[in-house]
């Protein structure tokens, strides 16, 4: 009777293996240096890490039928939040502005006529991001919308691991057993929006919906959030998307 093989499953591909991949693969100059810069690897301490805060403001939620607006960006470590580095574009949208978005962004038909389209800026934009994990507060717009706009323009998308302080939010108050409890006892689920995340570690109420104020706003709330539930020592892998 011959021997059973054990047979060994491949191991599944990592973040360093995409950007690898990428780099190789890519025919936009910008996007061959944005990935050949490369990843933190999954063992680094989040406290060793540079992150950049990002949020973007959109005409709605479907990335097929929607288009960014405006999109802030800031630098940051756990030490410092480094506001002299931010950044904030408004972009002009490839269809019209409706009066629903507008209400909430309050960006406006004449400011989106004076604005640069998205691939205008998209350069500068990757570069802001090469090196660093971006942080955002609900990962399926930021990463959704930019992959899809930047495969609009340069025919080639981008994916990348991010931070998500909503579900850093709903592993404690969505997922754990406090949580259940709540539900079982018919409470209503904690909010984890990013006003109510903030006001949580006491931090203060800031004006929502415009994407620098957004972009600062959910720096601050990782840095509390790993000071209160994690530690600088945490694995980046503990905490990433």
């Amino acid at each position: 009777m011959k021997p059973l093989l054990s047979r060994r499953h491949p191991e599944p591909p990592t973040w360093a293996d995409y950007f690898m991949a990428r780099r190789e693969q890519a025919r936009d100059t910008a996007l061959e240096r944005y990935f050949d810069v490369g990843v933190p690897t999954p063992e680094t301490p989040i406290g060793d890490v540079p992150m950049l805060a990002m949020d973007m403001e959109t005409t709605g939620l479907d990335e097929q039928r929607h288009a960014i607006v405006s999109i802030g960006v800031v630098p940051f470590d756990l030490q410092r939040i480094r506001l002299a580095e931010r950044r904030y574009w408004v972009v002009r949208p490839p269809r019209p502005l409706n009066e629903r978005s507008i209400t909430f962004h309050h960006i406006t038909h004449s400011e989106i006529e004076q604005a640069p389209d998205l691939d205008d800026v998209l350069d500068e934009l990757l570069a802001v991001m090469a090196g660093r994990i971006v942080v955002v507060h609900y990962r399926h717009i930021e990463r959704t919308f930019l992959n899809a706009a930047v495969k609009a323009r340069r025919g080639e998308g981008i994916h990348f691991p991010v931070i998500d302080t909503m579900s850093l939010e709903a592993r404690l108050h969505r997922q754990s057993w406090w949580a259940r409890l709540r539900r079982w006892l018919g409470r209503p689920p904690a909010s984890i929006r990013l006003p109510d995340s903030r006001t949580r570690y006491g931090l203060p109420p800031y004006q929502a919906h415009h994407a620098l104020i957004d972009a600062l706003a959910t720096a601050e709330l990782l840095q509390a959030q790993i000071a209160h539930r994690y530690s600088p020592e945490t694995p980046l892998r503990e905490v990433w998307n």
